[in-house]
C-alpha cells in the first residue's frame, strides 16, 4: 500500500480542501502517515494569502532538497502557492512532481495514475467556473464539526489580495447540493456545520430556486439533528441585514460574525479597493449591536498597508474602541504577486509595521479582556471538545466561538469519565474566570 503524508496551512478552506485530498487518495488505497520520512507521497497544502506562509513552503521543500533529493518519493505542492506559482516550481524546486491548484482536486485521481504510471512533473491547474469543486470522496478529521463549501472564488479586487488569482472568479453550488449535503452530514451524527467560501455571504443560488445567503443560512439550520451552523468569511459589501435577522430568528444559527473590515480609514479602504466606506461598515456593525441577541464579532486587520500614515491607523484604533471586537486577526502588509498595491509607492517600513501590530494586538487584548470579563457568573452552553490532562480540565466552544475551559464533577463519587462518552455532547457551564483569550468554569452538570 502506498504511503502518503500531508501537511496544510493556512485559512479552514485549507482544511476542508485537505479533507477532500485525503478522502480522495484513501479512496485509492493510499494510507495516511504521520511524517514526511514514512510516505512515497509528500504533499503540502499551501496558503499564498502572506508571504510568511509561502516561505515556510518552500521552506520544507528546501529541507528534503539539503538531505539528498526525492529519495524515491513524490513531492506535491497544492492549493494557492500552486495555483499562484504553477509550473515556476518545477524550476525553484526541481524534485517536486506534482503541482495542483484547488479548483483541480475533483481531477486528482487521473493526475496520481499519470504520477503512478512514472510521468515526471504533473500539473492541475485549470480554474474550471462550472464547477464547485467538491470531490466524490471527503474524509471528516473532527467527529462533529462539518465544512461544507458553498462558493468558491472571489469577484472583488482588493489590492493586497491574491484569491482572485488562486481561486477564480465567484461560483455557487446549487442550494439543492449543499441541503442534500448537510442532511447527510447529519444523519451521519454531525451537529455542527461550518458554511465556507472565500466570500460566503455574496452566495447566490444557480438554480431557479434562486435562494439568498439568508435563505440558505435558515434551511441548513432547519435540518433536523443540526445543532449550530457556522459561516466564514463574509465581506461586508454583501453582508446584508437579513442575515442577523436570521441569526436572531433563529437560535441554531451561531451569534457570532466574522466581518474582516482591514482598515479603520476610509481613505486606506479605498486604496485597497475594498468597495466600502468606513461609514458604511459601521451600519453594518450597527445591525449587529442592536440585535435583540447579542451576536460577538471577530475581524481581519492589516497595518502598514502602502501609503497608511499615523492618522489612518489612529483609526484604526479609534475603531477598535468603538466596535469592541470579541476577536481579531491582526498581519502586517505582505507584498504579494498579481496584486494591483505592488505598483503602489510610499512603503510602510517593515520597523513601523511592526510597531504598529503591536500596539493594535495591545489594544485589542485589554478589550478582549473586558469583554470576557463581562461573562463571569453567566452560564454558557458548551460543545466539549476535548480535554486537558494537564490542567486536568475538559476544553470546549461557546455558540461565540469562544474557548471555555473547565472542570466537572464526575457521575458517581471516585468515577473517572470516559472521554470517548463525553467529548461531542452540549453542556452547560458556569464562567468563573476570564482572560484575553479563554474563559474557564464548572460544569452545571456532572460528566
Amino acid at each position: 500500500m502506498k504511503k502518503f503524508y500531508l501537511e496544510t496551512f493556512g485559512c479552514q478552506m485549507n482544511v476542508h480542501d485537505s479533507e477532500k485530498v485525503v478522502g480522495t487518495l484513501e479512496s485509492r488505497g493510499y494510507e495516511q502517515v504521520e511524517s514526511p520520512a514514512e510516505a512515497d507521497l509528500v504533499l503540502y497544502n499551501t496558503c499564498s494569502i502572506r508571504d510568511k506562509a509561502e516561505q515556510k513552503v518552500f521552506h520544507r521543500l528546501d529541507q528534503f532538497k539539503r538531505a539528498g533529493g526525492n529519495n524515491g518519493k513524490v513531492y506535491g505542492v497544492l492549493g494557492c502557492v500552486a495555483q499562484q506559482e504553477g509550473q515556476r516550481i518545477f524550476e525553484r524546486s526541481p524534485h517536486v512532481g506534482l503541482v495542483v491548484g484547488s479548483a483541480s482536486y475533483s481531477k486528482l485521481p487521473e493526475l496520481l495514475i499519470r504520477i503512478e504510471s512514472g510521468e515526471r512533473r504533473v500539473t492541475g491547474l485549470s480554474l474550471d467556473t462550472e464547477e464547485a469543486f467538491e470531490t466524490p470522496m471527503t474524509r471528516r478529521d473532527n467527529p462533529h464539526r462539518a465544512y461544507i463549501t458553498i462558493i468558491e472564488g472571489c469577484d472583488k479586487s482588493c489590492a493586497y489580495c491574491v484569491v482572485p488569482f488562486t481561486r477564480g472568479p465567484e461560483r455557487s453550488r446549487s442550494s439543492a447540493s449543499v441541503m442534500a449535503e448537510a442532511r447527510q452530514l447529519a444523519a451521519a451524527g454531525w451537529t455542527e456545520i461550518q458554511l465556507l467560501g472565500q466570500n460566503v455571504n455574496s452566495y447566490r443560488d444557480p438554480t431557479p430556486a434562486g435562494w439568498d445567503f439568508a435563505r440558505l443560512l435558515e434551511e441548513v439550520a432547519g435540518v433536523a439533528g443540526i445543532r449550530r451552523v457556522r459561516f466564514t468569511t463574509s465581506h461586508p459589501r454583501d453582508f446584508v441585514k437579513e442575515i442577523v435577522d436570521a441569526i436572531e430568528r433563529n437560535q441554531t444559527l451561531c451569534d457570532m460574525v466574522h466581518l474582516p473590515v482591514q482598515s479603520g480609514s476610509t481613505k486606506v479602504l479605498q486604496a485597497m479597493d475594498r468597495q466600502y466606506t468606513r461609514d458604511e461598515y459601521m451600519r453594518r456593525i450597527e445591525w449587529m449591536k442592536n440585535a435583540r441577541r447579542a451576536i460577538a464579532i471577530s475581524t481581519d486587520i492589516i497595518v502598514g498597508f502602502p501609503g497608511e500614515t499615523e492618522e489612518d491607523f489612529a483609526e484604526t484604533l479609534s475603531l477598535l474602541d468603538q466596535v469592541e471586537y470579541d476577536s481579531i486577526f491582526s498581519f502586517k502588509y505582505s507584498r504579494r504577486p498579481n496584486t494591483p498595491a505592488l505598483a503602489l509607492g510610499d512603503q510602510v517600513a517593515e520597523e513601523e509595521k511592526g510597531r504598529r501590530l503591536t500596539i493594535l494586538q495591545e489594544r485589542q487584548r485589554a478589550i478582549q479582556l473586558r469583554r470576557n470579563s463581562g461573562l463571569i457568573g453567566s452560564e454558557l452552553e458548551v460543545l466539549i471538545e476535548g480535554f486537558n490532562s494537564a490542567t486536568g480540565q475538559w476544553i470546549g466552544r461557546t455558540s461565540q466561538n469562544r474557548v471555555l475551559n473547565f472542570t466537572a464533577a464526575p457521575r458517581a463519587a471516585g468515577a473517572e469519565p470516559q472521554k470517548s462518552e463525553v467529548i461531542g455532547r452540549y453542556v452547560p457551564v458556569r464562567v468563573q474566570r476570564a482572560g484575553p483569550n479563554s474563559l474557564a468554569g464548572e460544569c452545571a452538570v456532572a460528566l
